[in-house]
């Protein structure tokens, strides 16, 4: 493993999924620490060159994350960026990435070393044929692609840690095999056939005649139904799953690492901390309990609630992708391409714990409501099991709104008022229960063994400042510290802003 500044100079990397969290972590980082990088391709969904310029503009470079480089760089951040980034129009989904100009295409193929995938639809609940466009065909289509880069020295794929399902005890670190189910069934897992039933429901469902609103929820139905069949939990880590499928039938004839990260956090330290895009896994039900939506939750207390800074991510991708670009380690190593980057094995927090950290932030600063008053939090209610929670619902919503919905018939409209507003409050707790249950009562504890060999031989071979900038070691992070002075704060700044 040489180092790793040096690896990357003159490289030609091309990013998918470059608006994403990840993949704009993954360009700042490089950029600040390795200028001298040749040039990034950066696909982007857009009909053309102009517009894929527009949004690198606006959803990549354009963003606060970048200010460090943009200060460096000053009025020369521009031409700059010019030369280093290359927004390329075009979609996992389709073949060669929808890159349709034959002379970008075959540049492409010629200068690229490094290929980044962290394109994906994260959403638990995407549309069946959505999700296995991006998270499954899309992976094929990358690995495709690859297979056309003369010069190509890794391709890197980001899955998640949960793509084992509900599993228990210690997960380790080990590959999906096409056709492998988490569930016995008298059917294999097939691609091509999902991808076909998932074509046919569609057809089926316009032949129906009715709205797209409909289409859309029985699309999003019917992922559901295909995962729970096979043993996954949700569309989301089923497609992500087959993705994986999809590398393997191509990982002895082409350069590959999967990174399987648990659930992403702000930035624990670089490019500046607490940066955040988005709401991220748990944090719907953190701002969920800030803003006092939610007053009752299911989870177990003890739950593990294994959570990876997003620069820590970034730091352990960029490791891997040299190491394995190098050969740094032996071919022989059954699974050594595959890397969880998490926290539950060696420095574990509880969902209790979280919950504490949660309710101690808010109450002491507190979010603003839209009359501009502080938002008083209880510290809530929280269920360790379905039954329970069936019937705490029962008693606490579902008897008071039969009673409101007979109300609001005979009353005024306040009794109406109350019984919508009571409602919406019912259907979001029982939308995030059912979102997050195989998730605050997971079970399992993931095994990095391969991310502490990372860590172990970056140790042997870096100096104290190259380990530094290259941290992703669990260990280090003080949870309450990190949560109260650096994610909450973050989330508070970057994602709820008013």
């Amino acid at each position: 493993m040489e180092n790793i500044q040096h690896f990357l100079e003159s490289k030609t990397i091309l990013v998918t999924g470059s608006t994403g969290f990840l993949g704009k972590l993954l360009v700042e980082k490089i950029l600040r620490i390795q200028p001298n990088v040749k040039k990034f391709y950066l696909l982007l969904r857009a009909p053309d060159g102009d517009s894929a310029m527009q949004r690198m503009q606006s959803e990549v470079v354009g963003k606060e994350l970048f200010k460090d480089v943009r200060k460096k760089w000053g009025k020369d951040f521009d031409s700059f960026i010019s030369e280093k980034l290359i927004p390329v129009p075009g979609d996992v989904s389709s073949q060669n990435l929808g890159v349709e100009e034959v002379n970008l295409r075959e540049e492409m193929w010629k200068d690229i070393d490094i290929i980044v995938n962290s394109a994906a639809t994260t959403d638990f609940y995407e549309r069946y044929d959505t999700a296995l466009n991006i998270n499954s065909m899309g992976v094929l289509n990358v690995v495709k692609f690859a297979m056309k880069c003369v010069k190509l020295k890794m391709l890197l794929h980001v899955s998640t840690a949960y793509v084992c399902g509900e599993g228990e005890g210690v997960i380790v670190e080990r590959e999906l095999y096409p056709g492998q189910t988490l569930r016995a069934t008298s059917s294999k897992l097939d691609f091509e056939i999902e991808m076909k039933l998932a074509a046919q429901k569609l057809d089926d469902l316009r032949a129906q005649g009715i709205s797209e609103a409909l289409i859309a929820s029985d699309m999003k139905d019917f992922g559901i139904q295909r995962a729970k069949k096979f043993g996954w939990p949700n569309t989301y880590v089923f497609t992500k799953a087959m993705g994986e499928m999809c590398i393997g039938q191509y990982k002895d004839s082409l350069p590959t690492v999967i990174i399987r990260p648990t659930m992403i956090t702000s930035t624990y330290n670089e490019p500046f901390p607490g940066w955040i895009e988005g709401l991220r896994t748990i944090d719907s039900v953190v701002v969920g309990h800030g803003k006092g939506k939610i007053t009752c939750f299911l989870a177990d207390p003890a739950c593990i609630m294994d959570m990876i800074p997003g620069d820590m991510l970034i730091n352990a991708m960029i490791v891997a992708m040299v190491a394995h670009a190098n050969q740094c380690f032996s071919k022989s190593t059954k699974n050594n391409n595959i890397y969880h980057v998490g926290s539950s094995l060696r420095n574990p927090i509880s969902f209790s714990m979280l919950h504490q950290f949660s309710y101690s932030y808010f109450t002491k600063n507190p979010l603003i409501s839209m009359d501009g008053k502080p938002i008083k939090i209880t510290k809530g209610t929280v269920l360790s099991n379905m039954p329970t929670f069936r019937i705490y619902m029962l008693i606490r919503y579902l008897l008071p709104l039969q009673m409101l919905q007979l109300l609001s018939k005979a009353f005024p409209s306040s009794f109406r008022d109350l019984y919508v507003n009571s409602m919406r409050k019912f259907n979001l707790v029982t939308r995030l229960v059912q979102l997050y249950k195989p998730y605050v009562l997971f079970k399992g504890i993931f095994d990095d063994t391969n991310s502490e060999r990372l860590r172990e031989k970056a140790r042997e071979i870096f100096n104290y400042v190259e380990v530094d900038l290259f941290n992703f070691d669990p260990k280090c992070i003080d949870w309450k510290d990190y949560l109260i002075n650096i994610h909450f704060p973050g989330v508070k700044k970057f994602v709820i802003k008013k």
